[in-house]
């Protein structure tokens, strides 16, 4: 059974820094096509956030770019999101998520190119 854990989340002060992990169990990591990060606060639906495919391939939402950083180990067998300069607005559940097939037409920044998921994570900036 393929299990996906994410870790890292809490609390923090705006401006602060987080890195979430997210490991896989009962896949091996490199088998995924991609692999992405996504959120979900009350006031929001659930938002693409970052992607990462093939290692090399990376997208990010608009309003993390600079401040985000998606990446992998696959000796680890862990996807990982570095967060710098958060913002209250950056407060909610964050989820990993990984695609086991590529699609030509797939862009993998909507939760319906993606197989497997996390359980979530909480992260709360506060102002």
């Amino acid at each position: 059974q393929v299990q996906l854990i994410e870790s890292g989340g809490g609390l923090v002060q705006a401006g602060g820094s987080l890195r979430l992990s997210c490991e896989s169990s009962g896949r091996t990591f490199s088998t995924y096509y991609a692999m992405g990060w996504f959120r979900q606060s009350p006031v929001k639906d659930r938002e693409f956030v970052a992607s990462i495919r093939r290692i090399v391939d990376i997208t990010y939402l608009d309003s993390v770019k600079g401040r985000f950083t998606i990446s992998t180990d696959n000796a680890k067998n862990t996807l990982y999101l570095q967060m710098g300069s958060l913002k209250p607005d950056d407060t909610a559940v964050y989820f990993c998520a990984a695609a086991r097939f590529y699609r030509r037409e797939y862009l993998y920044t909507f939760e319906n190119e993606y197989s497997d998921w996390g359980q979530g994570t909480q992260v709360t900036v506060s102002s």
